[in-house]
């Protein structure tokens, strides 16, 4: 059954913008540590491993936080898990702001992660699940587009504070430490998302799996239209079973897991592996280790988000046009190009007595334009393109279980790139940057091999594709 291209579509892109100010938490709690880390090593007088800890230390929670998601969604529903991680991520905000040393900071990350964990997930689970196959590529890229202008917004927020205070170490007008601020602000769209989750409506897929069949048919009727009672059929047989679904469902003959799903890990695995995260919570710190002002460091960070917004944007339009396996094979040799450039910069830079690469004029111009290039490339494919087939790669009975396990490694493999990036920094920005660039290579052969395309293909079609017995839509 197709749907029809006009049905609901003003009602699902509200519900799919509600949906995905989770990713808006993801994105400002990835950005908000960048303007701090100066200021807490300062303070607090850690170095640089004690540094990366806590800065990665959310994403260990976060790793935890997506690994259940999958089970709570599949028991409480979806706008209710949303609604628990906007409490927790505004109380974690609150507790961060208040830390009085590294290692409850620690513990308030790892608590925040959970909550943007589990937003991680049931944003293109239920985006997917709601959305109409024709509009299912833009509407799940805007989980990345929330994501993008959460770490913009993060940016943007820190540039003022710290600009008020003449630095993150420095006190504000209105009283108290920038840093603590900027750790405080997060706690506002945590407020707005969890308003917006109480005005949206329970996902269809999740409604049949617990027989609330009516409620499923009028949420279709308005969000999707077509034939309501067909794609009720539809949905019943891809679930296979009148038991509810499960986290054991992932199971299978390959190391333990479904073909399907290890492609999902490794997805997941890739969109890390490239380092785009390094950009967004130590670009500041970077750029000033290289001979930037604080102030311009900061700018700096917020012309790198605003060239992530314009890449997010254009995905949005291409996703359902090219499709996703051709946005994510050029995505990948964009950001070898960019990231190898990088690594030679910083290879043939002469360094000061603490190793830090010292940039001349031309080189830091070329420095900066190849970031923006790898941000650019990482923007408008790898970042929503993921989050696009995760949340609909799957069949309806493993999603919401699969898509939590696919995020867990994603959040596992942020971490490691992010705790061991202040290390290989000491040891040579050329040996991080030339690290980043061979996963961006090995990405698209990955892609050309293990991707199929799966635009303007239904969900309850999704298992008859990776069993090559259809064909997506040109």
């Amino acid at each position: 059954m197709r749907s029809g291209p006009q049905a609901g579509t003003a009602s699902v892109v509200f519900v799919s913008i509600a949906a995905a100010l989770g990713g808006f938490l993801f994105g400002y709690d990835t950005a908000v540590i960048n303007g701090t880390t100066g200021a807490l090593e300062v303070q607090w007088g850690i170095n640089s491993v004690e540094t990366g800890v806590v800065v990665s230390s959310a994403l260990l929670g976060c790793a935890v936080g997506a690994w259940f998601a999958g089970s709570l969604a599949n028991k409480l529903g979806r706008p209710r898990v949303m609604m628990i991680a906007a409490v927790v991520f505004f109380i974690t905000s609150l507790g961060s702001a208040l830390a009085t040393g590294p290692v409850d900071l620690t513990i308030w990350r790892v608590c925040g992660g959970l909550a943007i964990g589990a937003a991680s997930v049931i944003a293109p689970a239920y985006i997917a699940e709601i959305a109409p196959a024709h509009l299912r590529g833009r509407l799940g890229s805007l989980q990345q587009f929330a994501i993008v202008l959460g770490i913009f917004g993060a940016l943007l927020v820190n540039y003022a504070i710290q600009n008020a205070a003449g630095g993150a170490s420095g006190e504000v007008p209105w009283g108290g430490t920038a840093w603590r601020w900027m750790f405080a602000a997060a706690s506002i769209p945590a407020f707005i998302y969890f308003m917006c989750s109480l005005q949206i409506p329970e996902s269809p897929r999740y409604l049949v799996a617990k027989q609330q069949l009516e409620k499923a048919k009028a949420i279709l009727r308005k969000y999707v239209g077509g034939d309501v009672d067909t794609k009720i059929t539809e949905i019943q047989a891809s679930l296979h079973s009148d038991k509810p679904p499960r986290i054991s469902d992932v199971r299978g003959p390959r190391f333990g897991l479904l073909p399907i799903v290890w492609v999902g890990i490794f997805l997941s695995m890739f969109q890390q592996f490239v380092g785009i995260n390094v950009i967004f919570y130590y670009s500041t710190s970077l750029w000033q280790s290289v001979g930037f002002s604080e102030n311009d460091a900061f700018l700096t960070s917020v012309i790198n988000s605003v060239v992530n917004i314009a890449g997010t944007i254009l995905a949005i339009y291409l996703v359902d046009r090219v499709g996703r396996k051709k946005l994510l094979m050029w995505g990948s040799l964009i950001m070898f190009f960019a990231l190898g450039t990088m690594a030679v910069i910083f290879a043939t830079a002469d360094v000061d007595a603490n190793n830090n690469p010292i940039l001349g004029d031309a080189q830091g111009v070329v420095a900066l334009i190849a970031a923006n290039v790898f941000v650019f490339g990482f923007a408008f494919t790898w970042g929503p393109v993921v989050w696009v087939l995760l949340g609909e790669m799957f069949s309806n009975r493993i999603r919401a279980s699969a898509l939590g396990v696919a995020a867990a490694a994603q959040w596992i493999s942020n971490w490691l790139i992010t705790v061991t990036f202040p290390e290989l920094a000491q040891t040579g920005l050329f040996l991080a940057y030339g690290l980043y660039a061979a996963f961006a290579l090995i990405s698209f052969f990955f892609v050309a091999k293990m991707i199929k395309e799966t635009k303007g293909v239904e969900l309850e079609d999704m298992e008859a594709l990776e069993a090559g017995g259809i064909k997506a839509a040109d």
